[in-house]
């Protein structure tokens, strides 16, 4: 039998201007390293076919599967905060669309797949580290809760590529409910070309936003669901403590999907100010700042709908201020929700925000590590018995005490039981986040020795986050001082 991809195209459809076609360069001896099965039946795909010999020649770009238009999107960008009139993708091919068995479509992409007119003088392709990393917290992320791009496949090329040094080529199969970015919408505004504009936000109101279509206002509704998704999105980055690195307008999807995991990271120990992106010297994208960038990012694609909005520009501008204001109290309002179910409040109290920051603030001074301090929590909830185990993460224990007394009073106001608060509080709070260390340790083995086994174990500890998994305990440990990773570097 032959591998079936059964697209319903969509962007094709399009103007040539919002993308080149371009077909993926051949590869000369691919091998699958890693397909997600269950992923696959999502979207009607056989994973059986997908893992044989052809399906490989299909994820590495040396086989087009019959009904693919294979595309080139065209976008532009502010890349930490400079503009760039033309981006577009300079190393991803996007076959086609496909229809999930959830009725929703999704983009089927290549990335590293080979050069494309957008590819400004690069090689087009990708080492096979940043193709492990994205398909690692990709599906982290997915089984975290948080919505995101997600990893169909990974295959080695038989190639080498050329950066510092030379490394294993590898592609990676991204599936996305779409690739269009805010930098999608720059692209057309930056060239004075209202109706391309237009084109694309009929499109993305088509595909996302259909209720907008039907709105008073559609384009203002349209701006409307992205902010509300990305003010939930951001909120849900920082409540696991996800740094994404390169917040760049071209980096933020319109379907408020988490997307382009380049230099990346998760938090070890709580720190606002934390940068680990090897790029970002100024630290723009620092944890904290995330929501501050993303209002940023999302006045860029207000700027780019004013001509949508009134003729009037004045009147414009007015209006999508309007809308912009909203986004603040939509974050603040989703991360202090998020903050109170960490700690176990699921009723709000006056003074819950102040006894949350305090907590926040005893974790950065005293070092304790993020994800543990608030999954060991769980169990001090429970029993106070268990306070040693959160107690032993802060420099100075006493720092948990004097907070802890005041946690316990507060919780006495809810009405759970202590093991039912446990119980809620461990399906918001993970006990395996893809540390970093952890990520370099399996590209490492992958790369030097073509061991797969800590790659495929990895993945399948943090398909569940939220569970003990007592056999894999050492996977939710922090890094010792000698395994620190202090930098994360972007797949270019």
């Amino acid at each position: 039998m032959t591998v079936h991809f059964p697209f319903q195209n969509t962007y094709t459809a399009l103007p040539d201007g919002f993308f080149a076609r371009v077909a993926p360069t051949p590869v000369a001896a691919p091998r699958l390293i890693k397909l997600n099965r269950p992923l696959a039946v999502r979207l009607g795909l056989d994973p059986d076919l997908l893992e044989s010999p052809e399906g490989a020649e299909i994820l590495s770009g040396k086989r087009l599967p019959d009904g693919a238009e294979p595309i080139a999107m065209a976008y532009a960008g502010h890349q930490f905060g400079h503009f760039v009139p033309q981006l577009g993708d300079g190393r991803a091919i996007l076959l086609g669309e496909v229809m999930d068995i959830d009725g929703v479509r999704r983009d089927i992409q290549l990335k590293g797949s080979g050069p494309t007119p957008f590819s400004r003088r690069g090689d087009g392709r990708a080492a096979l580290g940043p193709v492990l990393r994205e398909y690692i917290v990709s599906e982290a992320m997915a089984a975290l809760g948080i919505p995101t791009t997600r990893s169909l496949a990974a295959v080695i090329t038989g190639e080498s590529v050329m950066r510092e040094t030379a490394l294993p080529g590898a592609v990676l199969t991204r599936v996305a409910s779409s690739h269009i970015r805010v930098g999608t919408f720059q692209y057309f505004a930056a060239r004075g070309d209202t109706d391309g504009v237009r084109r694309l936000a009929d499109h993305a109101i088509g595909r996302h936003y259909p209720k907008a279509a039907e709105a008073e206002r559609p384009y203002h509704a349209l701006l409307e669901g992205v902010i509300a998704r990305q003010a939930e999105l951001v909120a849900r980055w920082l409540l696991v403590g996800f740094i994404h690195g390169v917040m760049n307008t071209d980096n933020t999807s319109i379907s408020g999907e988490t997307i382009d995991y380049g230099p990346c990271a998760f938090l070890d120990h709580y720190d606002p100010a934390a940068v680990f992106s090897s790029i970002d010297e100024q630290g723009r994208y620092a944890y904290a700042n995330q929501p501050r960038i993303m209002l940023w990012n999302l006045t860029r694609l207000a700027e780019c709908l004013l001509p949508l909005f009134a003729d009037d520009k004045d009147k414009a501008i007015e209006q999508a201020q309007v809308i912009l204001g909203e986004f603040p109290n939509q974050f603040t309002t989703a991360y202090q929700s998020g903050l109170r179910r960490k700690i176990g409040l699921f009723t709000s109290r006056d003074g819950d925000e102040a006894l949350v920051q305090d907590l926040l603030d005893a974790m950065a001074k005293n070092q304790a590590d993020f994800t543990l301090t608030f999954r060991r929590l769980g169990d001090a909830a429970e029993d106070e018995a268990n306070d040693g185990d959160v107690r032993s993460l802060f420099a100075d224990p006493a720092a948990y005490d004097e907070w802890a007394a005041r946690w316990r009073q507060r919780l006495a106001d809810e009405p759970q039981t202590p093991a039912e608060r446990a119980g809620l509080m461990r399906t918001v709070n993970p006990a395996f986040i893809p540390r970093n260390h952890r990520i370099e340790a399996v590209i490492q083995a992958a790369v030097i020795s073509d061991d797969y086994a800590p790659f495929e174990e990895l993945v399948a500890v943090l398909a569940k986050p939220y569970e003990d998994q007592p056999a894999f305990a050492d996977y939710a440990n922090p890094p010792e001082p000698d395994q620190r990773v202090l930098q994360t570097f972007c797949g270019t």
